[in-house]
């Protein structure tokens, strides 16, 4: 399988386009952030409550629900997945605990 998140986040931004009301993407992006996130947040409680049963199945349908409407979220917030990624490799440059100290130092 050659599908990557980069495929889902130009799936997204193509239907986005959309303005003859037949894009679910387009309608989600058009009721805002609040309306995003929203989403966002009920696929992130679905997915656990599939992680918490024994149903793969289950957990792979909400798995692929949450990385939808994640990349909504950054295509609502004006944030482009490169982004997401540079942070990322940003991060494993260094070991997790390490990463983690320096973002508690650096707010207080």
């Amino acid at each position: 399988m050659s599908f990557t998140l980069e495929d889902l986040e130009a799936r997204i931004a193509a239907r986005a386009a959309v303005t003859d009301g037949s894009s679910y993407t387009a309608r989600l992006l058009g009721d805002g952030m609040g309306k995003c996130a929203q989403k966002l947040g009920e696929e992130a409680v679905e997915t656990v409550i599939a992680a918490l049963g024994s149903d793969r199945a289950a957990l792979t349908a909400e798995s692929a629900d949450l990385l939808y409407h994640l990349l909504v979220v950054l295509r609502a917030g004006g944030v482009p997945l490169s982004s997401v990624f540079e942070e990322l490799e940003r991060r494993t440059a260094q070991s997790g605990l390490e990463e983690k100290a320096s973002r508690t130092e650096s707010r207080e």
